[in-house]
């Protein structure tokens, strides 16, 4: 069973402004783009939601805040997911059980995929 809810209409639709805009987009542009005339508190809040999930990315500009996608569109739900994966891996007391356990739980494949990644990310450092 699994915890992960599907994204609200209001949330897709937002994703959907978001992957058209250009560049960072502020809450009242989004707003003007959504049908239905949502308010804009709920757009900022569903807004705020979505960066705090890691679909988007937040940036100050004065005294607001411009959003934009975390990743490319067809990646989003990659950003989420590893989002959530590392706030999981925070909130566990023994990170180096909750690794070993679920390299464990890997199939062969996985696990080289696995070991690939962590050497790019070395060469990268």
């Amino acid at each position: 069973m699994t915890d992960r809810r599907l994204p609200g209409p209001l949330e897709t639709a937002v994703l959907t402004v978001m992957a058209a805009a250009d560049g960072p987009v502020a809450v009242a542009d989004v707003q003007k783009r959504l049908s239905g005339s949502p308010a804009y508190t709920t757009v900022m809040t569903t807004l705020s939601r979505l960066a705090a999930k890691g679909a988007l990315s937040q940036s100050r500009e004065g005294r607001a805040y411009k959003y934009s996608l975390a990743a490319p569109p067809e990646s989003v739900d990659d950003a989420v997911t590893a989002r959530r994966m590392r706030r999981l891996l925070s909130d566990g007391s023994d990170r180096a059980g909750v690794l070993a356990r679920f390299v464990a739980e890997l199939e062969p494949d996985e696990e080289r995929l696995l070991v690939e990644l962590l050497e790019q990310s070395e060469s990268r450092g």
